[in-house]
């Protein structure tokens, strides 16, 4: 099946969030009076700031690793980011015991970069450029046999 073409069903999402629950932090949903009565609607807010690495990221890198067969554990993930999903990528494959290749742009910040080298991957620094990230991922994935985790364009 395409995975592209295939909408998650209920289901698809109760299993995936059992999948990743131990690896991620319940996050609060808010709500706000005074912005409510500026939108003139009650809006809730999911605080994914409180989230391991900080963001979403991690609930995506979870579910992308959980799925890697055993052989490709074993020759970990790779990933290029300039920040939330290096750190997620990282994180997750450190929960899981498995190696993490992270490449990312020279111009990264330095905070960034010692966070996902502090989950224990290993940083591959590149120029600021899409193609330049790239084509160190690929250089990166023929080096170690990694598995590509998309920062932003994975059905998982």
């Amino acid at each position: 099946m395409n995975q592209l073409l295939h909408t998650p069903t209920a289901e698809d999402i109760r299993a995936t969030h059992e999948a990743i629950r131990p690896m991620i932090h319940r996050t609060p949903v808010l709500t706000c009076e005074s912005i409510n009565k500026m939108a003139g609607a009650k809006l809730f807010f999911k605080c994914e700031n409180f989230q391991k690495v900080g963001a979403f990221k991690m609930r995506g890198a979870a579910s992308a690793a959980l799925r890697l067969s055993d052989k490709e554990k074993e020759r970990g993930l790779a990933t290029h980011s300039s920040g939330n999903h290096a750190q997620a990528v990282a994180l997750s494959a450190r929960l899981l015991g498995i190696p993490a290749y992270i490449v990312m742009p020279d111009t990264s910040p330095a905070i960034k970069k010692a966070a996902t080298e502090g989950y224990g991957a290993e940083v591959i620094l590149c120029e600021n450029t899409l193609a330049a990230r790239e084509r160190t991922l690929k250089e990166v994935v023929k080096r170690t046999g990694a598995t590509f985790i998309h920062p932003y364009n994975d059905y998982n």
